[in-house]
């Protein structure tokens, strides 16, 4: 979650493009930036040699860095435009895409030396039985003594600023003559759930060209509010909840927040 400084983006190589939908735009634009855990995954990697599968792959942001860097992966996710959008970024590295459910995957005869699940995907499967689906089927799929990394979210202030409250700054990206921008507005934290409200905006970039805005008027301006609700969760949970499907818990392993950026917490568990 970005905490720092405004940042605007001219479209990047790998920043969604207009025709690319929209998933794939927002989801670059609050998700594809964050850099600060890739050093911890290319570690991981390095430690445990063999295929890497990752669940909750996105656009590619870590298995197209992993995959750059030599390693086998199999990235899998369950929204097809963020998959489509991953391999279109391959451009011939060794990444296999699977379009699944965490909770629900089967791969043929795949035995995985590493299984990563970052940005607090393991978070987002609605409570304690969707996480024990996931850690199931994870299993299933490492190897003897494989690993499987879990990020969590190590802390979050909440705040809102509609009651005033100074939160993050927004960040933006200017793609084929639209300015989008992603506004976190509200953070709130309750006994079982992390709720991240943010606002979403799309408009004319200054100084475009009339010629080239949509036919849906001059201007055009959209908005959308987007609310993702984590499940709240602990590193030692969630090891109680893999060490009774049989997995090993050794110590965990830290990314520290950054000023753009929260901490997380990497929850090691051998299989």
């Amino acid at each position: 979650m970005v905490v720092g400084q405004e940042r605007e983006l001219l479209a990047a190589p790998e920043l969604g493009a207009a025709d690319a939908g929209a998933e794939v735009v927002w989801h670059d634009l609050e998700c594809g930036s964050y850099r600060a855990d890739l050093g911890l995954w290319q570690e991981l990697a390095a430690e445990n040699p063999g295929p890497v599968l990752e669940i909750g792959a996105g656009a590619g942001r870590v298995a197209l860095a992993l995959a750059r860097s030599g390693h086998a992966v199999t990235a899998l996710e369950r929204d097809p435009a963020l998959l489509g959008a991953l391999r279109a970024r391959a451009a011939g590295a060794p990444v296999h895409t699977l379009c699944a459910d965490a909770r629900s995957f089967a791969l043929p005869a795949q035995a995985f030396a590493l299984c990563d699940v970052p940005m607090q995907t393991v978070q987002l499967q609605c409570g304690a039985a969707g996480r024990g689906a996931l850690l199931k089927c994870a299993r299933a799929h490492l190897r003897v003594g494989g690993l499987l990394a879990c990020a969590i979210l190590a802390g979050v202030t909440p705040f809102d600023c509609a009651a005033g409250e100074a939160g993050p700054a927004p960040e933006r990206a200017i793609i084929a003559g639209l300015c989008h921008t992603s506004w976190p507005t509200r953070v709130s934290v309750g006994t079982r759930s992390v709720v991240i409200e943010r606002e979403r905006k799309i408009e004319m970039a200054a100084g475009d060209d009339v010629a080239r805005r949509p036919a849906t008027g001059a201007g055009c301006v959209r908005r959308e509010r987007s609310v993702v609700e984590l499940d709240r969760l602990s590193a030692a949970q969630l090891r109680r909840e893999a060490r009774a499907l049989g997995f090993a818990a050794p110590p965990a392993r830290h990314v520290p927040a950054t000023e753009e950026h929260a901490g997380s917490t990497v929850v090691m568990l051998r299989a």
